[in-house]
């Protein structure tokens, strides 16, 4: 009996720790009414495409894309926010498998065929291997690693989907 004992308030302590260390789990699932902090898209019917980041001054941030979570990691300040980055846990999710990964160790497809829910994305995934398969079969431009990506490139990407949008409105309204 004291060795049950001894063993659970072992493991008790251990959680204990890990949760100080800030060993933050993503949201799995997302609540239907969580928004993007960037779009305000609803995510949860994005489920393909989130991406989360983890303060531990508040609740979880969720975004419905790549782009949009490092448009966010860029310009905290901008979304009314005045977190340092650099102590936050990011989590992007595996195109092929869905797991949850760390944002930081992912490889990313920049300027593939496939498009996220604002357009082109950067595609996530935790193999160099699994992002080449994935860059030859849809077109990819190029493989980046987290420190890789800069603020610059996401806010071309954003502009692009802005253009594409304002295009579409256009040709509509002559319709």
């Amino acid at each position: 009996m004291k060795r049950i004992i001894s063993a659970v308030l072992a493991i008790g302590c251990l959680l204990i720790i890990s949760a100080q260390n800030g060993f933050a789990v993503p949201i799995d699932p997302v609540e239907e009414d969580q928004r993007c902090p960037v779009c305000g898209m609803f995510v949860a019917q994005y489920e393909q495409w989130l991406a989360q980041i983890i303060i531990t001054s508040r609740d979880p941030l969720v975004f419905d894309g790549v782009k949009d979570m490092m448009a966010y990691y860029f310009n905290p300040a901008g979304y009314g926010e005045a977190a340092d980055m650099e102590t936050a846990e990011i989590w992007v999710r595996n195109y092929y498998t869905l797991d949850y990964m760390d944002a930081r160790a992912a490889y990313y497809v920049v300027g593939s065929d496939v498009m996220g829910p604002m357009g082109d994305e950067l595609i996530p995934f935790s193999s160099l291997e699994e992002a080449e398969n994935f860059k030859t079969d849809h077109h990819g431009k190029e493989i980046l690693r987290f420190a890789e990506i800069d603020a610059r490139q996401i806010m071309e990407m954003k502009q692009k989907h802005m253009m594409k949008m304002k295009k579409t409105k256009t040709m509509k309204k002559q319709n």
